[in-house]
């Protein structure tokens, strides 16, 4: 049974930091490219950052580059997302996603597995 499983979401100050994580199970992960995206409310679902299967690529959207990190430990069959400077316009579910691929992808219909997502919410 495959799962992944975020956390670290929460309540954050503009400008503060938060770290997500996910812990996936039931696939092999490091044959798997690993995406975060999110959803803010009343919005569609956007890319935001990808990390290929051998953890030395990544990627990231123009709306996070430089204030976000994202990175994997494939000993621990998980993917993280650092992110600093955080603005409310962040403020969304952010999910975790798997790709069949030793390469991500921007668009999120090529993803084959999906986290429950975790809330994100930026406010003073």
């Amino acid at each position: 049974q495959v799962q992944l499983v975020e956390s670290g979401g929460g309540l954050a100050q503009p400008g503060g930091s938060l770290r997500l994580s996910c812990t996936t199970s039931g696939f092999t992960f490091s044959n798997y490219a690993m995406s975060w995206a999110r959803q803010a409310p009343g919005k569609g679902l956007e890319w935001v950052s990808g990390v290929y299967a051998d953890g030395i690529t990544t990627h990231y959207a123009d709306s996070v580059k430089g204030r976000f990190t994202i990175s994997r430990d494939n000993a621990k069959n998980s993917v993280y997302l650092q992110m600093h400077s955080l603005k409310p316009e962040d403020t969304a579910v952010y999910y975790c996603a798997a790709r069949s691929s030793s390469v991500t992808s921007g668009s999120p219909g090529d993803y084959d597995y999906w986290g429950q997502g975790t809330q994100v919410t930026v406010s003073s």
